[in-house]
C-alpha cells in the first residue's frame, strides 16, 4: 500500500473519530452547564423528594453517625434548615448521603449550601454520561450510529433536572453508567481492568439505591457468563464476580439483620403513604386485580416518561408514541442480537444488549411486585418511575442500533436511524414540560 493511501485510510478514520469526540465533549459540556444553570434556579420542593435526600445528608453532617437509625431520620424545614420533629420517610443505604457529607460544607442553618451539594451531583451525573458517551465512541459505530446512541443519552427524560437535584438517583445512574462501560469495553478486550471497571459500578450502583443493584447484577452475570461459554476468560471469575456481589449487596443484608427486610417499611414512609393515598383521592377506590394493576403499570411507567404535575393536552400525550416506537424498535433489535447469538455471529453490541435486557427484564417484576403488594396495602398507586431505570439507561438506544444494523436497505436503514436521532430531539422539546 503506497504512502498516499495510507494517508487517505487514516485521514478516513481519523476525521470521524475526531469530530465524534468534539461532539461527545460538547454534548457533556452543555450538559453541565444545563445543570449547573437548573441547580441555581430550582426550589428543593419540585420533585424528586429533594428535601428528604438533602435532610438525610443534613443529619449525617450534622451528627457525625455515617449510619443512624432509619427512624431517627428527621426532616429539615425547607426555609430556615434547621432540623424539623417530623420523620424522614427515606429507606435507603446511608453510603450516598455520607459520603456527600464528607465532601460537603454544613447543611444545617445553611440553605446556600444546597448549591454545592448540587453541583456534587452534577459531577456524579456528569461522569456517568461521559462513560456512556465513551461507549458511542467506540469504531464499531459510523457516524450516524454513533449520533443515535449520543442524541439519545443527551436527551434522556428528567436526567437535567436530577443530576441537579440532591437524590441518590445520580449515584445509581453513575454506577449503572460505568457497570455498561465495563462491561462493553470487557467484551471488547477480554481485560480485567474492565471486569473491574463494571464490577465497581455494580456496586457504586447498589450502595445508591436496591434498584441499582437489581439492575446491573443481572447484566454483568450474563456478561461474564458469556465470556467463560465462549472461552475468553478463566471460570475463576465467577469467583471475583460473587465476592463484588457480596460487597455490593452488603447494605441491605446488614438493613436485613436490622429491620428484618433489606427496605425497611419504616412508620414515615408507611405515614407519608397513607397520606398520599388521602391526598390523592385513591383511598376508597376499588382495588384492582393483578392483570388491571399490570396494564395500569404500563400506561403510567409510558406516561411518566415525561412526567408532569400538569394536564397534558391531546397532542402531548400523542408525543409518547415516541418512547413507545423506540421500545418496539429496542425489542426489534433484542430479538436480533438473540439470533446473532444462536447463530455465533454476535458482536459486543449483541452481547451487551441481550445482558442489559436481562438486567431491565430482572427488574420489571421486581418493581412490579414490589409496588403492587404496597397498592393491595395501602392503595398507593404511584411508582412507575422510568427514573428506576436509569443505571441501564443506554440499553434501548443500543438495541435499536442493534436493529440499525440488521437492516439491509439503505434507505430503511437510514430512515430508521434518523428517528433514533431525531425522535428524543422532538419527544424533549414538544412532550409535556418536567413537573
Amino acid at each position: 500500500m503506497s504512502t498516499v493511501t495510507t494517508q487517505a485510510a487514516l485521514a478516513r478514520w481519523t476525521a470521524p473519530a475526531t469530530g465524534n469526540l468534539l461532539v461527545a465533549v460538547a454534548i457533556l459540556t452543555l450538559f453541565v452547564f444545563a445543570c449547573a444553570d437548573s441547580a441555581a434556579r430550582r426550589s428543593i420542593t419540585t420533585g424528586f423528594d429533594e428535601p428528604q435526600h438533602i435532610s438525610y445528608v443534613a443529619q449525617i453532617k450534622a451528627t457525625g453517625n455515617p449510619w443512624p437509625a432509619l427512624d431517627s431520620l428527621r426532616l429539615i424545614d425547607p426555609q430556615t434548615f434547621q432540623f424539623t420533629a417530623t420523620a424522614n420517610f427515606l429507606d435507603h443505604p446511608p453510603i450516598y448521603y455520607a459520603v456527600l457529607a464528607a465532601v460537603g460544607p454544613p447543611l444545617e442553618g445553611h440553605p446556600q449550601a444546597v448549591f454545592a451539594y448540587r453541583m456534587l451531583n452534577v459531577a456524579l451525573a456528569a461522569i456517568g454520561l461521559a462513560a456512556l458517551l465513551m461507549i458511542a465512541l467506540d469504531p464499531q459505530f459510523s457516524r450516524p450510529q454513533f449520533w443515535a446512541l449520543a442524541v439519545p443519552l443527551a436527551f434522556i427524560p428528567v436526567l437535567v433536572q436530577l443530576a441537579a437535584a440532591v437524590t441518590n438517583d445520580n449515584m445509581a445512574f453513575l454506577g449503572g453508567a460505568l457497570a455498561t462501560l465495563g462491561a462493553w469495553q470487557t467484551v471488547a478486550t477480554g481485560r480485567r481492568r474492565w471486569l473491574a471497571c463494571a464490577l465497581g459500578g455494580v456496586a457504586v450502583a447498589a450502595w445508591a439505591k436496591l434498584t441499582g443493584l437489581v439492575l446491573t447484577a443481572p447484566m454483568l452475570s450474563a456478561v461474564v457468563a458469556y465470556m467463560i461459554w465462549r472461552k475468553r476468560a478463566p471460570p475463576t471469575w465467577l469467583a471475583a464476580v460473587a465476592f463484588a456481589f457480596v460487597i455490593a449487596a452488603a447494605p441491605y443484608l446488614i438493613y436485613l439483620v436490622q429491620y428484618g427486610s433489606p427496605v425497611p417499611p419504616t412508620r414515615a414512609l408507611l405515614a407519608t403513604v397513607a397520606e398520599g393515598v388521602r391526598n390523592f383521592g385513591w383511598i376508597n377506590l376499588p382495588r384492582k386485580s393483578f392483570d388491571e394493576y399490570l396494564i395500569y403499570f404500563g400506561g403510567e411507567f409510558i406516561a411518566n416518561w415525561m412526567p408532569t404535575l400538569a394536564e397534558r393536552s391531546a397532542f402531548q400525550y400523542a408525543m409518547l408514541a415516541i418512547p413507545v416506537t423506540a421500545l418496539i424498535c429496542a425489542a426489534a433489535g433484542l430479538m436480533v442480537s438473540l439470533r446473532r447469538i444462536w447463530r455465533r455471529q454476535e458482536t459486543k453490541l449483541d452481547v451487551i444488549v441481550i445482558a442489559g435486557a436481562l438486567g431491565l427484564a430482572t427488574i420489571v417484576p421486581f418493581l412490579v411486585g414490589y409496588n403492587y403488594s404496597y397498592y393491595l396495602a395501602s392503595g398507593w398507586l404511584a411508582g412507575a418511575y422510568p427514573r428506576y431505570y436509569l443505571p441501564l439507561a443506554a440499553i434501548v438506544p443500543l438495541a435499536g442500533l442493534s436493529l440499525a444494523e440488521a437492516i439491509s436497505a439503505p434507505r430503511w436503514r437510514a430512515a430508521l436511524l434518523a428517528f433514533l436521532i431525531s425522535g428524543p430531539v422532538v419527544f424533549r422539546i414538544l412532550g409535556a414540560p418536567v413537573g
